[in-house]
């Protein structure tokens, strides 16, 4: 958030992605920095543009932190960025903080590792995931194409 602020980027942001509406997919910290605040190294200020707040998964759940390695993501709904894929598709993680995320209607996955935690959202254009779709093979793959293909149906405007 520091390096948005200092380069100016923040109200770029918000002027391409919440006024015109752009598509956006956030990974891992990508998605991290759209709530309202962090708690990884210290208290931070995020974008703000879903409640929610970044916390450090529990040492006291019984796992290994970091959370690397491959896991499922249980689909909430029906949501787009799911589209065509598995109701508990698999996923590649690497993160020792998650989403908290209080909009649940938002929520497209959750993801249990010790305590059940925000996988993935979808906020209108907005996308996020914990986790890296560009290393989970097919199942990845497929949210990819999922976000490309709506990006494409935007610029059509049909979205």
């Amino acid at each position: 958030m520091k390096n948005l602020m200092d380069y100016g980027l923040v109200s770029l942001l918000e002027q391409e992605i919440l006024q015109n509406k752009k598509p956006y997919l956030g990974i891992c910290l990508g998605m991290q920095v759209l709530c309202n605040e962090s708690f990884e190294h210290g208290h931070h200020r995020g974008l703000g543009w879903i409640d929610a707040r970044v916390v450090e998964i529990p040492g006291k759940s019984g796992v290994k932190i970091p959370h690397v390695g491959w896991d499922d993501a249980v689909v909430r709904g029906e949501p787009h960025i799911f589209k065509g894929l598995s109701p508990r598709a698999t996923f590649y993680f690497d993160h020792s903080f998650y989403v908290h995320c209080f909009e649940r209607e938002i929520v497209a996955s959750t993801t249990t590792y010790g305590i059940e935690f925000t996988s993935s959202i979808q906020k209108g254009h907005i996308w996020g995931t914990q986790f890296h779709p560009e290393k989970s093979q097919r199942s990845g793959l497929k949210l990819l194409r999922n976000f490309t293909n709506f990006v494409s149906e935007k610029k059509r405007g049909r979205s």
